[in-house]
């Protein structure tokens, strides 16, 4: 199902993306349409990818210490 709207642009704006339009062979309509699928899906990807880390955050990785720290912080940042 479609729904029309209506959107208040800059002239400038709208005059840069008709051209863009023509330019991708495209109708205003069609190349709107593909730029705001194109931002949803990035600002989903983002959210669905910081989920995943923070997921990850809070799993225990064992890196092999078993809780113990046998360098100490000066040993760390000791410069050669």
């Amino acid at each position: 199902m479609k729904r029309n709207v209506t959107l208040s642009l800059p002239n400038s704006l709208l005059q840069k993306a008709k051209l863009t339009a023509v330019k991708e062979d495209k109708s205003l309509s069609q190349f709107m349409k593909e730029a705001l699928e194109e931002k949803i899906q990035k600002n989903s990807g983002y959210r669905s990818a910081k989920q995943r880390q923070l997921k990850l955050l809070d799993t225990k990785i064992d890196l092999g210490t078993k809780g113990q720290f046998t360098v100490s912080r000066e040993e760390l940042h000791e410069r050669e």
